[in-house]
């Protein structure tokens, strides 16, 4: 340990220290990797934490007893390793702290078992005011995007540190190399979390009156702009109405044109107009067809009309003009 490095630590003692009555190590605090969770620091945050997290105390669990304060930070530095990149193909970058335990007899056990690479793992406890979307760069601190963590390159890259609490040593880190446990507590619900006591029933029914317009609220703007059942059914019932009245006019055209087909065959094939719905057919070319064979039990017959005698006076006699005279009602008949 060098003199440098001494009156970093002296820095947080209430005397001077000498070199013997601490013990110095270096710890991993975080990195700019993506972590189990789904999620990292972007580089400004390291560099943000490296200034913050000097003179932070060392627990255990995050436990924030004053029994388990162990150990104090008392420098930091980011630590860039070209030749390593990340999960998603960035230059790896991690946050170096320098920590110390004072040398008494209690912190004997601790200090063989940090050499040994027992109390190795650490995890560290901050507020991130940004929750920036890997996908498209949205802040999911204002505003939720709809990519979901892990899924087609999705993470949340934590950016805007405001402050770092502490860090522990702890079994199971959320970051491979030094474990992060991100504390994320937006403005809007640190004021939920503020507890008022109800000890009076108007209280009461106004809590409960509040919390149900509130949820109404929400679910009108959740489904703003959608149909209710009834409106929906009701245009269901239009469309299909109106679907029919178009497949019936769709007939009623047709029927129609069929008649009209009708019509003109007969016409032209000289069919009696009140037998021309009698023609089959669905196409002009079959109703014609039909229509010429039609047309052969109408055909005008080719003879000459009865002539008429006129031969008045040839006859004298009374049977002669008896016969003469049915010939001219026949005739006339």
């Amino acid at each position: 340990m060098d003199n440098s490095m001494l009156e970093k630590i002296n820095r947080f003692t209430r005397r001077p220290f000498a070199e013997n009555e601490v013990y110095a190590f270096p710890i991993h605090l975080c990195d700019n990797d993506i972590d189990r969770d789904q999620e990292r620091f972007s580089d400004e945050a390291l560099l943000t934490m490296s200034r913050l997290f000097v003179g932070k105390t060392g627990i255990f669990d995050h436990d924030p007893r004053t029994g388990n304060q162990t150990a104090r930070v008392f420098d930091a530095e980011v630590v860039i390793e070209p030749s390593k990149l990340t999960k998603d193909g960035r230059i790896y970058k991690w946050l170096r702290g320098m920590a110390y335990i004072v040398r008494t007899d209690n912190n004997k056990d601790l200090i063989t078992e940090i050499d040994a690479g027992i109390k190795k793992e650490v995890s560290v406890s901050c507020t991130a005011n940004k929750r920036i979307c890997s996908v498209c760069g949205c802040d999911r601190h204002i505003t939720e995007c709809g990519h979901h963590k892990g899924q087609d390159g999705c993470h949340v890259i934590l950016d805007d540190i405001t402050d770092v609490y502490e860090w522990s040593f702890v079994a199971v880190p959320a970051q491979i190399n030094a474990g992060v446990t991100k504390k994320y507590i937006p403005e809007k619900e640190e004021k939920l979390m503020e507890f008022t006591p109800i000890t009076t029933q108007a209280e009461f029914d106004t809590a409960v009156k509040s919390a149900v317009e509130a949820a109404v609220a929400e679910t009108v703007k959740k489904y703003e702009g959608w149909l209710s059942p009834d409106a929906a059914a009701a245009l269901a019932k239009e469309r299909d109405d109106s679907k029919a009245a178009v497949d019936a006019l769709s007939t009623e055209n047709k029927s129609y044109k069929l008649s009209a087909m009708k019509m003109k065959a007969a016409n032209e094939k000289g069919i009696p107009f009140e037998l021309a719905e009698k023609l089959s057919g669905e196409t002009e070319d079959e109703i014609n067809k039909d229509a010429d064979t039609f047309a052969k039990y109408f055909t005008a017959p080719k003879h000459q009309p009865t002539p008429r005698y006129s031969g008045e006076g040839a006859f004298t006699d009374s049977k002669s003009s008896a016969e003469l005279e049915m010939l001219r009602e026949i005739n006339n008949n």
